[in-house]
């Protein structure tokens, strides 16, 4: 009898026991194995698809729960998630599951090739944190990845493919970290290496984006506003705002021109948009409508039936080289600038068309040296200003004004 009830207890607790445990994880169809998620994950990324990126790395340590390359990929997922919350309580959440999984990403690590993954993700996850300390950090991450870099067979890297994506994303971290001339030196490192890989492309670009902040910073002293601008990809109303108050100086140098100091002090805008009165740049924004510099002036919004200024609005390079031109006539009093180059048959521009009505602003700017064309001549009038191109124009101005 007690046999039986023994035998009985233990067929129960096995039934138990296999109903509550999880069910391993099956993946064996050729395209749902760990690497192969992980993969395309990476590229997911690559896309901007986060989401469906960090969905891939969680099947890819689903089919693995110790795959380091899984836990690096979703830590840097998890991490450009964090950065979309404006909440700071959110964001800590999603900053400390990032940092988690890029522990478990070292720790699971079972070979060089996989720490270097680690390493080079790390770098990637901490720049876009940028949380305490973040670039030491980097620093450090990139020495132990260069410590361990003659061990390591590429061929089993299944992402980063070889030696160029560490020298690509410390340049990217030194870019958002305001080294400039560090940046631009670790993507002349890619640019320079004998093997054509996959970030080449990318490194010449982020080469050139480097360069010009570089350029535009050489000679000149340049304060946090024109450093944290210098890096955006687009360059907003308001930003250019900063960067001709901040930076070019533009209302002590139009005082310098009104001779009776009395007119300045009663000098004031026409009227304060709605919708700038809780911009960061609102000071600035103030003093440059004060000047009434053309394109930056207040714009008439159909949806609101009011006149406002659009301070988040991208500046293109049309609308920019229009800012400029008047930014040039005011300064140097200059009243032929606007109409210099009316009735000029053909243009040296394959983009503009000698009618266009921003043609004369592009020949004023870009035969100062304000703008840039491309080697093809192109101008590119519809495309974004970029923060390093702002920043040249500024010190093209402060030179040729003399303004240190």
């Amino acid at each position: 009898m007690k046999r039986n009830i023994l035998l009985l207890f233990t067929v129960i607790t096995a039934f138990i026991f296999v109903s509550c445990s999880k069910p391993k994880t099956v993946c064996n169809l050729p395209t749902d194995n760990p690497q192969h998620n992980y993969f395309t994950g990476m590229e997911l990324l690559e896309k901007g698809d986060v989401n469906n990126a960090n969905m891939k790395f969680e099947r890819s340590i689903q089919c693995d729960p110790k795959y380091s390359p899984g836990y690096a990929g979703k830590s840097l997922a998890l991490a450009m998630i964090a950065n979309t919350k404006n909440d700071m309580g959110e964001k800590q959440v999603w900053v400390e599951r990032s940092l988690e999984s890029l522990k478990k990403a070292k720790k699971y690590a079972k070979n060089k090739a996989q720490e270097y993954v680690y390493y080079v993700t790390a770098i990637r996850t901490y720049t876009e944190l940028r949380i305490e300390d973040w670039l030491d950090k980097v620093k450090d991450f990139y020495d132990d990845a260069k410590d361990i870099e003659k061990r390591v067979n590429f061929n089993e890297l299944p992402y980063y493919q070889g030696p160029e994506a560490l020298e690509y994303f410390m340049g990217v971290a030194y870019l958002k970290g305001e080294k400039f001339q560090k940046a631009r030196d670790a993507f002349a490192g890619v640019l320079n290496m004998s093997r054509q890989s996959k970030w080449h492309a990318s490194a010449n670009t982020m080469w050139k984006k480097a360069d010009k902040i570089v350029r535009a910073m050489a000679g000149i002293t340049v304060g946090n506003v024109g450093k944290k601008i210098a890096v955006k990809d687009a360059v907003s109303r308001a930003d250019f705002a900063a960067l001709l108050v901040d930076e070019l100086r533009i209302e002590k140098i139009m005082e310098g021109r009104i001779p009776v100091k009395s007119k300045i002090a009663k000098m004031n805008p026409e009227f304060i948009p709605a919708d700038i009165l809780n911009n960061p740049f609102r000071p600035e924004i103030e003093i440059v409508l004060k000047w009434n510099i053309r394109g930056l002036s207040p714009i008439y919004d159909e949806t609101t039936k009011a006149y406002l200024f659009f301070p988040n609005k991208p500046l293109t390079r049309k609308e920019f080289a229009l800012i400029l031109e008047d930014v040039l006539v005011k300064l140097t009093g200059d009243e032929s600038l606007p109409r210099k180059y009316f009735g000029q048959e053909n243009s040296p521009y394959p983009d503009v068309r000698a009618t266009a009505p921003w043609f004369n602003a592009v020949m004023n700017v870009v035969t100062r040296g304000l703008m840039e064309t491309e080697l093809s001549g192109e101008f590119r009038p519809d495309d974004y200003v970029d923060g390093a191109e702002a920043l040249l124009a500024i010190r093209v101005l402060r030179q040729t004004l003399n303004v240190y």
